[in-house]
């Protein structure tokens, strides 16, 4: 049997259990015919759905957006040693280029764009912090940009539970993601991207 990162909470009847499911970020597709069908009947049965971050919040996208921001008048250019932020460029101008050539028929068929692509996933990257460059940079690959449209399994979920008229909302605030991200220095950045790619 598969690990399905399923737990159940037994209450005292009449109450209903409650479920702790672990997610990832990654699209649905990726994993969704590997997760057991325990899990998805935990899900179908669950009148109230709580997620990490209400992904479907226009106003958490927002803050999500404006917490990997520099402070005004900081950027990329003067906060990284020069050759680190032209290999950066250098690698984004490539990825710029192939993103055309990495895209789906499928993508381009609903109207996805590669400068549009590249813009959703990689815009204003000379303004953002180091970490979420990082983070940004990381998913900059072919498969990563061929499977962009589809929902990651968070917010699939969270689309799902919307659509079966769950009551759904968050356990976390956006600060509490972004605060302790927002608070690694640069060398700190810089050990984990070299443990990541180890």
């Amino acid at each position: 049997e598969l690990n399905s990162f399923l737990w159940r909470v037994n209450r005292t009847p009449p109450q209903p259990p409650s479920y702790l499911f672990g997610t990832i970020h990654v699209p649905y597709t990726r994993v969704w015919d590997y997760i057991p069908n325990s899990s998805k009947q935990a899900f179908r049965s669950s009148s109230n759905v709580f997620f990490e971050l209400d992904l479907t919040d226009p106003l958490t996208i927002s803050k999500l957006t404006s917490c990997q921001l520099l402070p005004h008048g900081e950027n990329l250019q003067t906060l990284l040693p020069r050759d680190l932020y032209r290999r950066l460029k250098r690698h984004l101008d490539y990825v710029k280029h192939m993103m055309p050539y990495w895209m789906t028929a499928d993508q381009r068929g609903r109207g996805l764009y590669a400068d549009y692509l590249f813009n959703a996933i990689a815009g204003n990257w000379e303004r953002k912090r180091p970490v979420w460059v990082m983070l940004m940079v990381n998913s900059l690959t072919e498969w990563d940009v061929r499977s962009r449209g589809t929902p990651v399994l968070d917010l699939f979920l969270a689309q799902e539970a919307e659509r079966m008229g769950k009551k759904t909302g968050a356990v976390e605030r956006v600060e509490e993601q972004c605060h302790p991200l927002n608070g690694l220095n640069f060398s700190q950045v810089r050990r984990i991207k070299k443990d990541s790619s180890s």
